[in-house]
């Protein structure tokens, strides 16, 4: 891909800002990165940062600091209650691109990530009380389009997450032309992640490169799969981030169950429903309500530089001694098994993130998205090994190539 630069781009989880503030970000790594997140509210006029102003701040001055690209994220699981009706209208719409545009200008941003989550969402599959229609995909690109065409977001960059196959049209089927939206958006990040978790039939991996040889009832999406959803309905492949996870999840699993008859760990486990292991900070297996009034249990999840610090991994992301270790050729991703308290995690290491690397050189994607930048090791090694993969030099001010029409990012 000559005279295109290679999109290195991460979400920076706020209320992490505690341990890791923004200035702690390894922002030489890094060439766009999306604080997250600015909450849909009831009122299209407003935007709730959850108390996070001071850290916006913070943020956008150490991205202006290093030349890297700032956007907000508008949405996210628990954020997108009111996107639909924020946009089902012409009122709504130009209301809520005026909150959009007051908040990029308040705090100097260069851009907007919409994380919606998710348009026209089939009931159980959203956070447990968004709003939603079916016309959600035609009023959002009616949206973007309005967006691109005020004086003051026709140069901003615009971005957006999104679930592995096409946004939902009317009839609740996956749009099989989104061409429009390429033309709005600069890119979208696929979040290929969150495949399997407690909500699946048995484990599985979390974030799957491929899926084609898994058996038949667990080949529910992956990277692969994604990208040839994605392009096919007309999405540029040069405008695809493919979205890399740099945590796990984590399920009870007897050891009865956890490996297979050659002795590796078994992907596809039997696993305890009721009693899902605690991921990294949480302390209290009872459920909890959300503002959906939904009792929620633990989530288990566990990030890489939080499975270094507990005993998962070695200081070089390698399984610690006594912890099982299976890289599973299928999914081209790890999974380890800590036999005293019976937990399995899917995650991703330095094999599984050089793997994606390779996969976005290969298919000619424009970059990665990490969720979220807080995630890796202290070192750094996720974000090197993907890189080493697509094999790309990160630089903060990329020179331009002479004669190219390719904006950096």
């Amino acid at each position: 891909m000559e005279n295109v630069v290679t999109v290195a781009a991460g979400w920076y989880a706020a209320w992490m800002k505690g341990t890791y503030p923004p200035s702690s970000i390894a922002w030489s790594k890094y060439n766009m990165i999306t604080f997250a997140f600015a909450l849909t509210t009831a009122d299209p006029s407003v935007l709730d940062l959850v108390g996070e102003e001071e850290t916006l701040k913070a943020f956008a001055s150490e991205a202006k600091k290093n030349n890297v690209t700032s956007l907000i994220s508008v949405g996210g699981w628990t954020g997108s209650q009111h996107f639909s009706d924020a946009v089902a209208t012409e009122e709504g719409r130009s209301t809520f691109q005026k909150a959009i545009l007051d908040l990029v200008s308040e705090y100097d941003l260069d851009g907007v990530d919409f994380d919606w989550e998710y348009p026209n969402s089939p009931e159980g599959s959203d956070y447990g009380c968004n709003t939603n229609s079916p016309q959600d995909a035609e009023n959002f690109l009616t949206f973007l389009k309005g967006l691109r065409a005020d004086p003051a977001g026709a140069n901003l960059v615009l971005t957006a997450a999104a679930s592995l196959k096409p946004f939902r049209g009317p009839d609740g089927n996956p749009l099989t032309d989104v061409s429009g939206f390429a033309e709005a958006l600069d890119f979208l990040a696929i979040m290929n992640y969150d495949v399997f978790g407690s909500w699946a039939a048995n484990t599985g991996p979390n974030a799957p490169l491929k899926d084609s040889c898994a058996p038949a009832a667990d080949q529910v999406g992956s990277a692969e799969s994604a990208v040839a959803a994605w392009t096919g309905a007309g999405f540029p492949a040069i405008q695809l981030l493919l979205g890399v996870a740099a945590y796990g999840r984590s399920f009870r699993v007897a050891p009865s169950a956890a490996k297979t008859s050659s002795g590796s760990l078994n992907a596809y486990a039997a696993f305890d429903k009721t009693n899902i292991p605690l991921g990294e900070g949480e302390t209290s297996s009872t459920p909890v309500a959300n503002k959906c009034g939904i009792l929620e249990g633990p989530g288990g999840v566990w990030t890489f530089k939080g499975m270094i610090e507990n005993g998962f991994l070695g200081p070089d992301g390698n399984p610690a001694e006594g912890i099982d270790y299976t890289f599973d050729e299928c999914s081209q991703t790890p999974f380890v098994y800590q036999q005293s308290n019976q937990t399995l995690i899917s995650f991703d290491d330095a094999k599984s993130f050089n793997a994606k690397g390779a996969f976005i050189n290969d298919k000619d994607l424009r970059g990665f998205a990490v969720w979220h930048v807080v995630g890796d090791s202290s070192d750094n090694i996720l974000l090197d090994a993907i890189h080493d993969g697509i094999g790309t030099e990160v630089e903060c001010t990329p020179e331009p190539e002479e004669e190219s029409t390719e904006t950096d990012y």
